[in-house]
């Protein structure tokens, strides 16, 4: 008396009931020469801030120091956090 209708539309053939593939990504290793230098690089982004500050106060120049000390930090944060969301990344 009532037609079932979900065997109006077409289904896929169904598939075997087993595992066909199984992909494993391993982690990208962490490479300690690496995280060295990232970390000697932080030191000299540390080491100019502090000379531009100084620079910036004891002579007259004609622009503020985030000008300078911003875009520097920001690119230094960028390669970071990219090497470390790519080691951390699961």
């Amino acid at each position: 008396m009532f037609a079932n209708l979900l065997n109006l539309t077409p289904r896929p053939p169904e598939r075997a009931a087993f595992v066909e593939e199984v992909v494993v990504r391993q982690r990208m290793p962490r490479n300690p020469k690496l995280e060295r230098m990232i970390l000697f690089c932080w030191v000299l982004i540390a080491i100019k801030h502090v000379a531009i500050i100084w620079v910036c106060r004891h002579y007259p120049v004609p622009f503020h120091q985030l000008w300078v000390n911003f875009p520097t930090w920001l690119l230094g944060a960028l390669a970071t956090g990219i090497y470390f969301a790519r080691v951390w990344r699961r």
